[in-house]
């Protein structure tokens, strides 16, 4: 295991090293143009917002202020990456109690739409637990180049299939915080 001042100097080397994508202007500019379009559809609706955390905290923080309409905020927490570069088992850390979701439009929010395997679980668990609909929003659509179990209803950016970080997407737990977009530098 790293000591703190170890993995501070690791993680600054990821940021040196790094690929700016989208600066904080193409960001804010992306996620105005999202909540306008959540708005447009579900401004009317009295929905409830479950982001993901961890990973959407950034962009949860960012898009809430831009929904001028009644909503209903709670959280979902379920994790496949932990601090690994590569998705692993489901942990399903916290789910709204059931009354909570009965009958609503839901629209779950997360950081980026990488495999969607989490975001298709996500959903399919908000619908059995009587959701009368259950949309999606994320920030980043990562490229893939594989078909998704999920499409989400609402995106922010598009990434390449690269390991992004920033703007709520975390590199080895590290960079959530960050106002941009950064790929890992290629070898």
């Amino acid at each position: 295991m790293m000591d703190t001042e170890t993995k501070r100097r690791h993680t600054q080397q990821m940021l040196d090293n790094a690929e700016l994508l989208f600066d904080e202007t193409e960001c804010r500019t992306a996620l105005e143009r999202l909540a306008a379009e959540i708005t447009a559809d579900l401004g009317s609706k009295y929905p409830l917002l479950l982001p993901v955390m961890g990973g959407a905290v950034v962009f949860t923080g960012q898009l809430l202020p831009l929904l001028r309409f009644p909503l209903d905020f709670d959280y979902v927490h379920v994790s496949r990456y932990g601090d690994k570069l590569q998705g692993g088992a489901f942990n399903w850390k916290r789910m709204p109690d059931p009354e909570h979701i009965r009958g609503r439009h839901v629209v779950v929010l997360d950081d980026i739409l990488d495999e969607g395997h989490t975001m298709a679980a996500i959903r399919e668990k908000l619908l059995e637990m009587g959701a009368a609909s259950c949309r999606t929003a994320v920030f980043a659509d990562k490229l893939t180049g594989k078909e998704k179990p999920v499409q989400a209803d609402y995106t922010g950016i598009r990434v390449p299939n690269r390991y992004v970080f920033g703007y709520g997407m975390d590199a080895a737990g590290a960079w959530r915080n960050l106002g941009a977009v950064y790929a890992l530098k290629q070898d």
